[in-house]
């Protein structure tokens, strides 16, 4: 198991490797550049482009920039914010879109679990109909219809909640763009668990572990949710980096100061630096998530560890 965890780390180095450079490839063919504004001279772009570096050969550059980014050192805004450390705009965004994304993540996720979980055990009864009604409807609404009509409801007209983001109360503003964000992560767990819980339930290792006398919860938390987890993991883990790393429409809605408007923001001003460096954090999480899934599987079905053991 630790020469497969080493293993998968070492590739997961090599794909953010990978992702950088064709990242930082398809930047140098973007056309305009990061010093578009009409009042600069040929002499003064010259000069800001000798001050970045980016009259060096794309090779160098590269490298040069990989060899900063191991260091921590993401390098400078050249347009958003001039001359200021990207690290520092990251610094002040990303914990918050983090924050706003883990709390739809938990909230999605369990609640996700209870509907599927009642709508398996519940079948052709009106609560697999709801469930399943709600399923439907969180799939197919976009999170910003939930945003708008959370925010009219519940904020402006019985003002419940905030309306707008707010870092003196950054907790209770957020609950609403949470409940926003949540819907479909809520919806595909939901429809997940309720089809895997219902093979689950008519599998032949159910009706043995009834067959010695294991029924109610224990029955159905650890023998039928346990063999169902994986496959509900596989599908929540790139729902969480899409969550934690911010959804744009609904921040617009809320006015949230994170990191999905800073990315479109670089882009449409050619901040190059942000750009890469947003996309580079939004490669290294899902990484990251996609091999915390790796293990959780060898914890969570003990023949996936005994199947490691023997390729070792």
């Amino acid at each position: 198991m630790r020469k497969y965890i080493l293993k998968r780390i070492l590739i997961s180095l090599f794909t953010l490797l990978a992702i950088t450079l064709v990242l930082f490839i398809l930047l140098q063919l973007m056309p305009g550049s990061p010093f578009n504004d009409e009042k600069l001279s040929d002499d003064q772009r010259v000069a800001l482009y000798a001050k970045y570096g980016l009259d060096k050969p794309i090779v160098i550059q590269f490298f040069k920039y990989v060899g900063s980014m191991i260091r921590g050192d993401f390098g400078l805004s050249y347009n958003i914010s001039k001359n200021t450390p990207i690290s520092q705009l990251i610094s002040q965004r990303l914990p918050i879109s983090c924050r706003i994304g883990f709390q739809a993540v938990f909230i999605g996720a369990l609640i996700g679990l209870i509907l599927g979980i009642i709508a398996a055990i519940k079948h052709r009864t009106i609560w697999d109909t709801i469930a399943t009604v709600i399923s439907v409807i969180g799939v197919s609404v976009p999170s910003y219809v939930f945003a708008l009509a959370l925010s009219y409801q519940l904020g402006f007209k019985w003002r419940v909640f905030p309306m707008l983001f707010s870092n003196q109360s950054p907790y209770f503003s957020s609950i609403l763009p949470s409940i926003s964000l949540c819907m479909f992560t809520m919806a595909s767990i939901a429809r997940f668990t309720r089809t895997e819980m219902l093979e689950a339930l008519g599998s032949e290792y159910m009706q043995l572990a009834e067959s010695k006398g294991i029924f109610g919860p224990r029955l159905i938390i650890t023998h039928a949710l346990r063999n169902t987890l994986i496959p509900i993991i596989t599908v929540l883990a790139p729902l969480i980096v899409d969550l934690m790393t911010g959804s744009l429409v609904v921040e617009k809605i809320f006015s949230i100061p994170g990191i999905g408007s800073l990315l479109v923001t670089a882009i449409q001003s050619n901040d190059y630096n942000v750009v890469i460096s947003l996309s580079f954090i939004y490669s290294a999480m899902y990484i990251a998530i996609m091999l915390a899934v790796d293990i959780m599987y060898g914890i969570i079905d003990p023949r996936i560890r005994l199947s490691g053991a023997v390729n070792e």
